[in-house]
């Protein structure tokens, strides 16, 4: 059976489970950066007391999901040994539940026992930049723990026989690997991986098929803020980009992506109602 008729059949997807009644809507998962390298907001939230500001304040202007990270995944990043990491993460996370704050947490990391400390702290959904690649714990963990999990697209090079075909299929591949470890066909989320291991013009060019991915038949979620995708082609510095970032949102809605995952959650929020409204006449 195809994937894309495996995943259209009666299987509750996540954002029918974790959102009834809302799950229709655009999703909006606010960024929360607690690293002191991040390209645009890096050591703004590294203290938890900050970070627990900051994710009220996202929660207020619309966001439905929070996204913790503490290792940097600009261009050129270093990566962040394991102790660093955890260093980073779980007291924000342990911050956000003490404070009362119910909305889901996702951890964004592409190590196994970051994914498992997380989700003991009280974080509920993974994010995996590569896609269960890095680390082969990273899929029990999701298994074990029923946890809802976005698979990344990357590669380690831009090196494609053909571009939109290959990232497809290395996303069927992806959903071959995380099911085959016992991760449920509810749990997926894809992401098409904007900005990683592609040219400007790939990133263009896949701006423009993501309905291809969405078709596979999985949610899927995109995460074009502040891109050097979006300030390359307006030549701006990427904390002046909130107009490029609605473009891609605006153009990702239309094409039948579920979740933003931006910076700047009130107008990105507004821009996804707008969409919302003009597609639901369709």
């Amino acid at each position: 059976m195809e994937t894309s008729e495996r995943a259209s059949s009666s299987v509750t997807t996540v954002l029918e489970r974790e959102f009834p009644g809302r799950d229709k809507r655009t999703l909006i998962m606010g960024i929360l950066n607690v690293t002191p390298d991040s390209f645009s907001d890096g050591g703004r939230y590294i203290d938890p007391v900050s970070a627990v500001e900051r994710a009220k304040q996202m929660l207020d202007e619309g966001a439905d999901i929070l996204d913790i990270g503490g290792e940097s995944t600009r261009p050129g990043f270093a990566p962040v040994p394991l102790e660093e990491e955890l260093r980073r993460v779980i007291p924000a996370i342990r911050a956000i539940r003490e404070a009362g704050i119910t909305a889901p947490i996702s951890i964004d990391t592409y190590k196994a026992e970051t994914a498992r400390q997380a989700l003991e702290a009280g974080a509920s959904w993974l994010n995996d930049i590569w896609g269960l690649q890095r680390d082969e714990a990273m899929a029990r963990v999701a298994a074990d723990y029923a946890a809802p999990i976005v698979l990344m697209h990357n590669r380690t090079e831009p090196v494609y026989a053909n571009f939109i075909l290959d990232v497809v299929d290395d996303l069927q591949r992806t959903v071959e690997r995380a099911l085959a470890a016992g991760i449920a066909e509810g749990q997926i989320i894809l992401d098409p991986g904007i900005g990683f291991a592609k040219t400007h013009e790939q990133n263009l060019q896949l701006m423009n098929h993501l309905d291809r991915i969405v078709r596979l038949g999985f949610p899927v979620l995109l995460g074009t803020s502040r891109k050097r995708m979006i300030h390359q082609t307006l030549q701006l510095p990427p904390d002046d980009v909130v107009e490029g970032t609605a473009a891609t949102v605006a153009l990702g809605i239309a094409q039948g992506c579920r979740i933003m995952r931006v910076h700047d959650v009130r107008p990105m929020r507004r821009v996804a109602d707008m969409t919302d409204a003009i597609i639901r006449q369709k």
